[in-house]
């Protein structure tokens, strides 16, 4: 019962608070193309890998529009486990080509509000 009441408490402390919808989530372990997804601008793709070895995983992700297939572009190359966010402010239908080595994958398409643009801001490289 307290949990419940903190749960409540905490959603009417913060009203204004908003949250990405997910449109589409894709899960996998090998190469794929995902069913088509539509999306309005602004939106992101919330990505993670993980895998049984360190160093041996990879995954590449394209961006292609649906469906003329043509390739909008890469939206990630990487060779460790982890995750991440990319923001797009391109609107229209499209599809992800995946391809994966040795690794698991989940990828969530998520529709935010214009206002919430500026609170994705790109990471400097360390």
């Amino acid at each position: 019962m307290q949990k419940l009441l903190a749960t409540l408490v905490l959603l009417l402390a913060a009203p204004g608070a908003q949250a990405a919808d997910t449109v589409r989530e894709f899960r996998g372990t090998g190469n794929s193309t995902t069913a088509v997804f539509t999306v309005e601008s602004p939106w992101l793709l919330d990505w993670r890998l993980d895998g049984d070895f360190e160093k041996l995983v990879a995954l590449d992700i394209t961006l292609v529009e649906a469906p003329s297939g043509r390739h909008v572009g890469r939206v990630l190359h990487t060779k460790r486990r982890g995750n991440g966010v990319k923001l797009f402010d391109g609107a229209g239908r499209y599809q992800l080509r995946i391809s994966s080595t040795l690794a698991r994958w989940t990828i969530k398409i998520q529709q935010i509000q214009p206002e919430e643009r500026d609170s994705y801001t790109p990471r400097t490289p360390k």
